[in-house]
């Protein structure tokens, strides 16, 4: 797998780990969780620097050096 899926994957875990959270009413749990997903997302937007890519790349191949 390359960086930019394995990064999308935990995303995508990472809002179903809220949604779990929501759903079991730790809601402190599940907001602390989306304010640390909405500063990576921030910082990602306004800085074009990802630093969950940044660290995955260390160990992973990006995608456009797999094809």
């Amino acid at each position: 797998m390359c960086v930019e899926r394995v990064q999308r994957l935990m995303m995508a875990v990472l809002l179903g780990l809220i949604a779990y959270f929501v759903s079991v009413n730790a809601t402190g749990i599940a907001l602390l969780l989306i304010i640390f997903m909405m500063a990576m997302v921030l910082i990602w937007a306004f800085t074009n620097f990802c630093p969950s890519i940044w660290m995955l790349s260390k160990f992973l191949p990006k995608c456009w050096e797999t094809k």
